[in-house]
């Protein structure tokens, strides 16, 4: 029998591990210089350390990418986003940062310097916590990480990504490291079931979007549910095909840069969609799809190999071959024309007001009964239709596209308008019938995030759907994909979960993307 639950945070989403640090952050009257050997001195500047040492004209030292370029050779800038720790030990402080070898990769480097004078250690403590307090502000230090490493996702290479690029920058930071390799499909959701949340603070996927797709639903199979996927945040090592929510989340699909963007990162809600499929209920974070990107995602396994680019290549052959998905489509629109929903996600993300009383009523409901998922608005696939849904026979549809991200993969950025938040799906449809002058148009203008505007894209930001697919005539079998997993070819049912989920991301409003581009520019 579980044992009940420690009592709720006063704020969902506050940082449990908050509290162990607070004390780096009373260090007001440190002074910002500190003299050490070699007549050195470290500075803190208002965005980065600063090391001035005359040694460093003969160190053959370089400045590179993430350092901030001097105007001297003798000395060197170092943002605090780069400082991952800083110890002082004795007399000796050590401090350790993520040095960027190149655009797409950093690694630890380190810096130790000696106290110029032994009896200056007790403001050269209260030195190193407030570099400390600089370096992780909005964020918390020596996060407890539970790793799961899926060897067999995409190219087969996270074992190795991870071992290389990813758990030097996590050591380096002073993470606790708790990792374990998955064995089988549907290991991640079990480790997430059984897991002692108490014991973590994040689940760190090295892998492609199917295991965080198993560790969402596996949290949402603990006694606790709704705790679980509050108190557990989810993040991504890219290490498979698609990396999504690495892209989405940390703006990369480099495993090493993703690793100090998980340990600079801050807590957010991130809305989860409820799917129903006649008596199962599943969560899903990042899409459902019937149509081309279904059959991209799930039918283009024999060419594994590609890494992203086989979707492109499944999407663009289905496209230009006038393929058609019909199906009957039910949808709760929220914002139904373009213009509305570019200034709604303005106002989202730039309007600086906060969450109206009736949001944060919701978001306290959602989280009052800990044993339960929250419960379904609009029923589920096996209930009537709403009276207020539009209903429309789609016979000719191409592709049938839902969105929780902007990102599916790392040059397909579908969903312009997305939020973390915002309560909403985003969702588009085209009609698989367009000319193919006008797919190869819908094919370049996904990258170049001009296909929110193209006419033959309906898109709307919709709070559920359902969708009663249908096969064409000589079609043998049917793709519908949820976050990249084939689920049965039946009718199912989609319902927004406002903030139900949490992750690590960039404090704000916002994915790493910069939205719906204004077509008058």
């Amino acid at each position: 029998m579980a044992s009940d639950p420690p009592r709720s945070l006063s704020d969902p989403f506050m940082d449990p591990a908050a509290s162990e640090h607070a004390e780096d952050s009373n260090v007001g009257s440190t002074p910002s210089e500190l003299q050490v050997d070699r007549n050195a001195c470290l500075s803190l500047r208002e965005d980065a350390l600063v090391v001035s040492d005359a040694g460093l004209a003969h160190s053959g030292r370089k400045i590179c990418c993430g350092l901030i370029p001097s105007t001297s050779s003798t000395t060197l800038a170092i943002p605090y986003y780069n400082i991952l720790d800083a110890t002082l030990d004795g007399s000796e402080v050590s401090i350790k940062h993520a040095l960027f070898t190149s655009k797409t990769a950093v690694r630890p480097a380190y810096i130790t310097y000696t106290l110029a004078d032994k009896s200056t250690a007790p403001t050269a403590k209260a030195w190193v916590s407030r570099l400390l307090a600089s370096a992780y502000r909005g964020s918390v230090r020596a996060r407890r990480l539970k790793v799961l490493i899926n060897p067999h996702g995409g190219k087969g290479l996270a074992p190795k990504l991870y071992a290389q690029e990813a758990e030097p920058i996590l050591k380096a930071a002073g993470c606790e490291i708790d990792a374990e390799t998955t064995t089988h499909s549907g290991h991640a959701l079990e480790i997430a079931r059984d897991l002692d949340i108490d014991k973590y603070d994040a689940i760190v996927c090295c892998s492609g979007d199917g295991t965080p797709h198993e560790v969402f639903n596996g949290l949402a199979q603990q006694a606790y549910p709704r705790r679980a996927l509050r108190k557990i945040a989810v993040t991504l090592i890219p290490g498979g095909s698609g990396n999504a929510l690495a892209i989405n989340l940390n703006g990369t699909t480099s495993p090493s840069v993703a690793a100090l963007a998980i340990v600079k990162a801050a807590r957010m809600p991130l809305d989860l969609v409820s799917v129903s499929q006649g008596e199962k209920r599943i969560l899903s974070f990042l899409s459902q799809s019937w149509g081309i990107v279904a059959e991209c995602d799930l039918d283009t396994e024999d060419i594994r190999w590609m890494g992203s680019a086989r979707f492109t290549f499944g999407f663009f052959k289905r496209l230009v071959g006038k393929t058609v998905y019909p199906a009957e489509v039910s949808v709760k629109v929220e914002y139904g024309d373009k213009d509305t929903i570019r200034a709604e996600y303005k106002k989202a993300r730039y309007g600086g007001a906060g969450e109206s009383s009736a949001d944060a009523d919701h978001a306290r409901e959602l989280h009052d009964d800990e044993t339960t998922l929250p419960k379904l608005i609009y029923g589920t696939v096996n209930d009537p239709v709403p009276e207020d849904w539009v209903t429309t026979d789609m016979p000719d549809l191409g592709n049938f596209f839902c969105g929780n991200l902007v990102h599916m993969s790392a040059d397909a950025p579908f969903f312009p308008a997305a939020l973390p938040n915002d309560g909403l799906m985003d969702l588009f449809d085209v009609d698989g019938t367009i000319g193919r002058l006008a797919a190869i148009k819908l094919m370049v203008s996904i990258e170049q995030n001009q296909f929110f505007d193209q006419p033959d894209v309906h898109y709307k930001k919709i709070k559920a759907f359902r969708l009663s697919p249908r096969l064409r005539p000589g079609q043998k079998q049917g793709f519908i994909s949820v976050d990249g997993e084939r689920i049965d070819f039946a009718p199912l049912q989609a319902e927004i979960m406002p903030g139900l989920g949490t992750v690590l991301g960039v404090p704000g409003k916002g994915f790493h993307f910069d939205g719906p581009q204004d077509p008058t520019r």
